[in-house]
Order: structure tokens, then C-alpha cells, then sequence
């Protein structure tokens, strides 16, 4: 072999043998059961870099959870689980019947505060659907009873009433622009109103007794053990929201309606659809709410939903949103709602006078609008890119 060509046979040999190599530690590996490479992770994760970059994914894991929307909402429900289960210890709050009344509490609630909460994820809100629940309610009750009308029909005519209701809500506040506290606001007036003065006229009462058996009753009024049909009709609500808002385009477009509107239209979002389709949304499960109660509680009352307005305020900041819109997670909302119930019904449990159940509720609602804002400047805080003399990059 002539000598020019020596290095490069030599180099060929040593590839050789580096392969031959190579294939047998895998094959010795493979044996072990322990994937090909491996040993070099092991011998990584062991030296010194291993604990830093261990260190560095937990620090990743633990700021992607605190920038959860419904991290607050979490804390906040462990936090009152713990107070609660310190103060009622010996009182059954814990029980299966304890558990059942704040469960049937937030349910109720529940059913309107999942809805409104995506509605304030789009950077809207509705203060009419207190209004909604007590027309719904005493109009079923009014067209069933004095009118006698076939029930499933009054219920449908209540739910068609509050359909509209929402309709004309998102139709107002695109045509107009003006801002959804105020169009609500005169909505909820309005239908009040109306509400009284047509059930004073029919009736000359303000509330209606409404007696439904067989396939109604148990649909809206029945029971799984202590657990209320509410239950089932708030858990499928939030299944389906959970389903739209994170599975869905128009998740999508109701984040990006509530972040930045402007932004979003000119992306090619139907911010106008995506806030008439969730006013309508939230005034038909306000509608649903109506009938659930008039057939539970055995008659319709329009002081049903009175105070259901601050109530779901509460749950839905409480459950993470922000009150001007582009953050927040039906799981939050969830969580929050269920909050509510614990408190509201934690109170009675301890013995206490229940109007302490206004003071947690007020602290809970500070805090959560403090830690959600905090939260939400986190998440949206994005590092400038590093130049490679370490000069940030204009």
C-alpha cells in the first residue's frame, strides 16, 4: 500500500471499529433492557449539570402552574376546605349529607356562573340574568297554572323568553357599542318590570304555585341521594364548556375576543358572533336555572335570582377570570363556584351567625381580584431575546 494512502486506511479502521464498538453497547443495553444511550443520561443526570437541570425543570413546572388561570381558584378552595374542616370538624360538614348541601348550592349557581364566566372571558358581562331566572320562573308557573297550559310548553316558552332575551342583549350592545354593564342594566330593569307588572295583572301576585309530576319532576326537580338534579344539569354545562373553550375554534376566538378586540377582529375573529352567541348562552342557562326552581321549589317567584347577579360575580373572580376579559378556564370557574357553595353552607356548619359568610365571601373576592391581576401580569410577561454580548435586543 503505497504511504499517502495510509492515514486514510487507518481512519477507515478506526471508524470500523468505533461502530463495531458503538453496536455492541447497545446490544449490551438492549439486553439490560435499558434503552440504547441511556447510560449517558444516567451519567448526565448524576454529575453536577444533572442537579441544575433538574432544578431548572421543577422551577419551569412550578411557574407554568402558578400561571394557570385556575391556580388561584384552587388555593382558594383548599384554603376554605382546610378553615372549614378546622371549625366544623364535629358538626358533619364533611358528611355525605354535608357534602350533598354545599354540592346542591353551587350546582344551582353553577349553572349560570360557567356560562357568564366565559362571557367575561370575552370581555363582556351580563347583569339581566337575575332578572331572567325570577321571569322564567313565574312565567312557567303563570302559563302552567292560571293559564294551564301544558307544562313542557310553558317551560319552552320560558326558555324561548330567555333566548330572546339574550338576543336582544348582544344585538344592543354590537349595534351600539355602548358597554355591556350598561346594556345590561337597563335589560335587567326592564324585564323586572315587565315581569311584575304582567304577572300583578294575570295574577295579582308575585308568586304562583306550580304542582309537576312524572317525567318533568324528575328531570328538573329530581335526586341522585342528597344530590339535586342541578348536579347533573351543572355538570354537563361545564362538560361542554370545557369542551368548547379548549377544544374548539370558537375557544379560541372567545380568548382572543376578550384579549384584545380590536386585535382579534382585524385577525379575522367575529368578535360581534362570538358575543351575541354567548349572551344568548348565558340568558338561556339563566332561563333553564327559572324553570329548575319553579319546579323545585314548587312555584315560581320573581325574587328568584335577586342577589343571583353579585353571587356569580363572586364565584367567576374567584374562579380566576379577570374582570376585563382574555383570561381565565371553565375549571377555575368550576372551582369558584364550588368555593361559593363551601362557604355559603360552611357558615351554618360552624354555629356561627351567617352573615359572616358575606365577610369571607368579600375577602375571598379581594383576594382573588389581587392574585388573578398578579397572575395575569406573570403570564403575560415575555423576556426580551438576549443579544450575544448580553445586550438586550432592541
Amino acid at each position: 500500500m503505497p504511504r499517502s494512502d495510509a492515514p486514510s486506511a487507518w481512519r477507515s479502521r478506526r471508524s470500523l471499529a468505533t461502530k463495531t464498538a458503538g453496536d455492541q453497547s447497545a446490544a449490551a443495553q438492549a439486553a439490560a433492557g435499558r434503552p440504547a444511550g441511556s447510560a449517558s443520561v444516567a451519567s448526565v443526570l448524576a454529575g453536577p449539570d444533572g442537579a441544575v437541570l433538574a432544578a431548572g425543570r421543577i422551577r419551569q413546572l412550578a411557574q407554568w402552574t402558578v400561571r394557570r388561570a385556575e391556580f388561584g381558584a384552587a388555593v382558594s378552595f383548599v384554603g376554605v376546605l382546610i378553615f372549614f374542616a378546622c371549625f366544623t370538624s364535629h358538626s358533619g360538614f364533611f358528611t355525605f349529607s354535608g357534602i350533598a348541601s354545599w354540592v346542591n348550592v353551587a350546582a344551582e349557581l353553577g349553572i349560570v356562573a360557567v356560562p357568564i364566566g366565559l362571557l367575561l372571558i370575552a370581555g363582556e358581562f351580563d347583569l339581566s340574568i337575575g332578572a331572567v331566572v325570577g321571569a322564567s320562573s313565574i312565567f312557567t308557573s303563570v302559563w302552567a297554572t292560571t293559564e294551564h297550559w301544558n307544562f313542557w310548553l310553558a317551560a319552552v316558552a320560558a326558555l324561548a323568553m330567555s333566548v330572546l332575551i339574550g338576543f336582544i342583549n348582544g344585538i344592543i350592545l354590537i349595534k351600539t357599542r355602548l358597554p355591556s354593564f350598561i346594556v345590561t342594566l337597563a335589560t335587567w330593569f326592564t324585564v323586572a318590570g315587565l315581569s311584575l307588572g304582567v304577572t300583578q295583572a294575570l295574577t295579582g301576585t308575585t308568586s304562583v304555585s306550580l304542582n309537576v309530576t312524572g317525567a318533568a319532576r324528575v328531570l328538573f326537580a329530581g335526586q341522585i341521594g342528597q344530590f339535586n338534579a342541578s348536579v347533573i344539569w351543572w355538570l354537563a354545562i361545564t362538560a361542554v364548556a370545557v369542551w368548547v373553550l379548549g377544544h374548539t375554534r370558537f375557544g379560541n376566538w372567545i380568548l382572543g375576543t376578550g384579549g384584545d378586540v380590536n386585535v382579534a377582529r382585524a385577525a379575522g375573529v367575529p368578535t360581534d358572533r362570538v358575543k351575541l352567541y354567548l349572551f344568548v348562552t348565558a340568558s338561556s342557562c339563566a332561563g333553564i336555572l327559572g324553570v329548575l326552581q319553579a319546579v323545585e321549589y314548587q312555584g315560581g317567584n320573581l325574587t328568584n335570582g335577586s342577589n343571583l347577579v353579585f353571587d356569580t360575580l363572586i364565584a367567576v373572580i374567584i374562579g380566576g377570570a379577570l374582570f376585563h376579559g382574555g383570561y381565565g378556564s371553565v375549571f377555575g370557574l368550576f372551582l369558584g363556584t364550588i368555593t361559593y357553595g363551601v362557604v355559603d353552607i360552611g357558615i351554618f356548619y360552624t354555629g356561627w351567625n351567617s352573615d359572616y359568610a358575606q365577610l369571607f365571601l368579600g375577602i375571598l373576592l379581594l383576594a382573588a381580584v389581587l392574585g388573578n391581576s398578579r397572575v395575569r401580569a406573570a403570564a403575560m410577561r415575555v423576556r426580551r431575546p438576549q443579544t450575544t454580548d448580553g445586550a438586550a435586543a432592541r
